[in-house]
């Protein structure tokens, strides 16, 4: 017994037709989806804050009180070294302990970013929460344990401070980012609008024009019969169905004065055949 397999023919132009006759359902979509992001970053998504400090770590001069080139280039490449240091686990948890802060290593680390630009000894330490004067008060406390935690390991000269944290503006957080999740929210609209359009037309297996009989059944096609439609069959009726005139009182009036000059009229017309009748006598 033969397994048959059912090819599937899926015509883009003809997708892209159907997708631009309902361009109005997908933009439509888009814009409740682009609604939703909106009302998400404003209202619903708590927003956070970040505060920044900066440091610069000078290394000890050498036998002859100078700092040489060499040197430069190897504090330069151990800043690596300096950002792991200033994430460790004794930094971090001296910083909980210290601000009495209600959290875990794991949570406080995830908002701790350490950043240094190329072909400099510049660190700067970044602290992201939802209250700025914590954030702050936090970049803070990481940099001045971290300094002391670097001298210690790395037998260096010392830590400089080039920038303390700063107070971010409260009108200003750094997420969410109200713009993108309206633009996300459109994309992810017509994104799904577009995909349940055109899962539809291609599970849509039914015939509707001649040229399906032919794809779906391969049969060639001998003839095609009119069907008329629930519409025609109504306005056929409307068509033979009289239309009823409303009577009114003056009409009614009118009636009855015709129906006494007809009984007036049939009394006469009697009247003379009886006259008639007795002359023929």
């Amino acid at each position: 017994m033969g397994n048959s397999e059912e090819e599937i023919e899926i015509d883009l132009v003809e997708l892209l037709n159907l997708l631009m006759h309902r361009i109005w359902l997908v933009l439509f979509t888009g814009i409740v989806g682009g609604a939703i992001g909106l009302v998400l970053s404003m209202f619903l998504i708590t927003p956070k804050y970040e505060s920044a400090t900066k440091v610069y770590i000078l290394n000890k001069e050498n036998n002859s009180g100078t700092i040489s080139y060499s040197d430069t280039q190897l504090a330069t490449q151990l800043t690596k070294d300096y950002e792991e240091l200033i994430k460790s686990r004794n930094v971090v948890e001296r910083v909980i302990s210290e601000l009495r802060l209600d959290e875990t290593y794991e949570g406080l680390i995830k908002k701790i970013r350490v950043e240094n630009k190329t072909d400099t000894r510049i660190i700067s330490i970044i602290v992201k929460d939802t209250s700025p004067e914590e954030a702050q008060r936090i970049a803070n406390e990481i940099r001045n344990i971290s300094a002391e935690h670097i001298t210690a390991v790395m037998d260096i000269r010392a830590v400089n401070v080039v920038d303390d944290a700063n107070l971010p503006d409260v009108n200003k957080p750094v997420e969410p980012s109200v713009f993108k999740y309206a633009v996300t929210g459109f994309c992810i609209g017509i994104f799904i609008s577009a995909a349940i359009i055109l899962i539809g037309y291609i599970m849509d297996d039914t015939i509707k024009v001649s040229d399906d009989v032919e794809k779906h059944l391969d049969l060639p096609t001998l003839g095609l019969i009119p069907v008329m439609g629930d519409d025609d069959d109504k306005n056929k009726k409307k068509k033979s169905k009289p239309k009823k005139k409303k009577i009114t009182s003056a009409d009614y009036r009118k009636y009855e004065k015709h129906k006494k000059n007809s009984e007036t009229l049939q009394i006469v017309e009697l009247e003379e055949d009886d006259s008639t009748v007795s002359s023929d006598d």
